[in-house]
């Protein structure tokens, strides 16, 4: 897969919210980034070996280049598509990056998306891209080579222009195979109202993009009608196709396969209820950094499911994909390189999250993690928050920097890095589905941050992340313009951190832990504490920041816990 199949969402998305003169930045950045070899005028010199190039008119009288793979024999042929902002001539060089669907007798046509490639047009990312799905899918339901069935793909940036053709229901689209792609645009750059600032900032400022403008776009995170009108979860009401999405434990865009495939199996529209897969796997957003693989989990890329996915509804044929139950996810265990316990395995589900039943793992006063409730009068931990010596990232789902379970003891013993930790486990904690953190939190001043992590402990002491998340405090009653406020001053609230999903066993001798701090960089921007953006010329303050613990006050992770017939028999 492209080496920068989300940066360009990313940084694409982080401008575009912000003033015109960062989506021009962007704009030329980008080109600059994903374009090949250039000539006058801005097209690439030549189209890609083994294509046939043709322009497709869009409503507004733009044409999109596109190139067009054909298989062998007489058509017309069902067709997929997909849309790219990478350059089609770029990404497929050579007739090889078609080949595994012409060989499956499908027509194939991937298109630049507007202002990309040879494409006319201006370029802003996803901004287009459910008008110009649309037009481009009733545009090659009229070609002589197509049949009328029509599929899209992609991953990444690409799965995001196939959801957003999704949104607009063209009445050509049959199905969608969908790999890593987010149900909202605002998780490329922010979690919990934080920036992302290595994978968003860094991205950026490697584009050329200034300081001034990039810490203008960090301060996006605000609702407006902008994020509602292009947005994949404020439109997925509108799909009535069969999707299969495809994505990674440790990926970026965790959230969005989970939780578009739960929206539109339970409540889509009729084509789209009930015909719903997923699939998910132990993989990241690129290779996994530390001493944990996951050698059986899947990996970002092609995925063997997805003609047979598109035999099934382009062409009708019976080949039994759905018979099969609609989840199919890995679950991850021990995996120390070389090491892997046989707990880790493919499981199939009937719907997600699985039947499980949430169980809260209190944090105690003594540094302990326990599912008893703790005590009245256990007394609350305070720390300085410094953000001029923030807590560096290790790991996690990140893009450009080291992703996925790395060792966090490197971090070190910090009196503003408080571990709560399980005794040895006397037998496996099996979780798959949401998890959730209930944080009762206070500060001193206006705004700051709070980390949580959930963590898997070794036996030697290794202290895997598995997730993380984070709450910018302003906006913990959520995005709305008459929701964002700053808080009172040393007054206990709780605090809600959604971690995403994941599916993992904690092993019988392992432990688990919960890592609560007020930043992670460079994985997140630093809060100045003072009710400023950050920024580079933001003041800063030292915060001292409280978790509450006591029995009226208790913060809590919520582990959904499965309990399975294999570990009720060896008991």
């Amino acid at each position: 897969m492209h080496k920068g199949l989300a940066a360009l969402a990313m940084g694409a998305c982080l401008v575009h919210g912000g003033a015109q003169e960062a989506a021009a930045q962007a704009s030329s950045a980008q080109a600059a980034e994903a374009a090949p070899r250039q000539v006058r005028g801005g097209r690439p010199e030549k189209v890609a070996e083994g294509a046939t190039e043709l322009m497709a008119e869009m409503r507004d009288g733009v044409k999109l280049a596109g190139n067009l793979y054909l298989p062998q024999g007489q058509g017309p042929f069902p067709c997929i598509v997909m849309r790219t902002p990478y350059g089609k001539d770029a990404m497929f060089a050579s007739p090889a990056g078609a080949k595994r669907y012409t060989d499956a007798g499908y027509a194939y046509f991937v298109q630049d998306v507007r202002g990309k490639g040879r494409s006319e047009g201006f370029y802003q990312a996803f901004v287009n891209d459910g008008f110009d799905g649309y037009d481009t899918i009733e545009w090659m339901a009229r070609q002589p080579w197509c049949n009328g069935k029509i599929g899209i793909t992609g991953g990444s940036a690409m799965g995001i222009t196939a959801n957003m053709a999704a949104t607009h229901n063209p009445p050509h689209l049959t199905a969608a195979f969908v790999v890593v792609a987010p149900s909202t645009r605002l998780t490329g750059s922010f979690i919990g109202g934080a920036f992302k600032q290595k994978d968003s900032g860094d991205w950026s400022r490697g584009q050329g993009i200034s300081e001034e403008v990039i810490a203008r776009s960090a301060q996006n995170y605000p609702d407006s009608a902008y994020w509602a009108t292009t947005e994949i979860a404020e439109l997925r009401r509108y799909i009535d196709i069969p999707m299969y999405n495809y994505g990674g434990w440790y990926d970026i865009f965790n959230e969005g396969n989970v939780r578009n495939f739960q929206y539109l199996q339970e409540h889509g529209a009729k084509g789209a209820r009930g015909n719903q897969k997923l699939e998910m796997g132990a993989f990241g957003h690129g290779p996994l950094s530390g001493d944990i693989e996951y050698a059986d989990g899947g990996r970002l890329g092609a995925n063997e499911q997805e003609i047979r996915w598109f035999d099934y509804w382009l062409k009708g044929i019976d080949n039994g994909i759905m018979d099969e139950p609609p989840v199919r996810a890995f679950m991850m265990a021990a995996s120390r390189k070389g090491a892997a316990s046989p707990k880790n395995r493919w499981m199939s589900f009937g719907s997600w999250p699985p039947g499980s039943r949430e169980v809260n793992y209190y944090l105690q006063p003594d540094g302990g993690l326990s599912t008893k409730a703790p005590p009245a009068d256990a007394k609350p931990i305070t720390y300085r928050f410094d953000p001029k010596n923030p807590v560096k990232t290790y790991g996690g789902a990140n893009l450009t920097f080291e992703r996925g379970p790395m060792d966090q003891r490197p971090i070190g013993e910090r009196q503003d890095y408080l571990r709560f930790t399980t005794a040895p486990l006397t037998e496996d904690v099996v979780i798959a589905g949401p998890v959730t953190m209930e944080l009762w939190a206070a500060t001193d001043g206006p705004d700051t941050d709070f980390m949580v992590k959930l963590v898997d402990v070794y036996p030697d002491g290794y202290e895997a992340i598995v997730l993380d998340s984070a709450i910018r405090t302003r906006y913990r009653d959520g995005r709305k313009p008459d929701e964002i406020k700053m808080m009172t001053p040393n007054a206990p609230e709780k605090l809600t951190l959604d971690l995403w999903d994941t599916a993992i066993t904690f092993e019988k001798g392992h432990r688990i832990a919960v890592h609560v701090t007020s930043s992670n960089n460079p994985r997140f921007d630093v809060n100045p504490n003072t009710g400023e953006h950050p920024g580079p010329n933001a003041k800063l303050r030292v915060a001292k920041n409280t978790i509450f613990l006591d029995a009226s006050r208790p913060s809590a992770v919520k582990l959904p816990v499965l309990y399975l017939p294999e570990a009720a028999a060896a008991q």
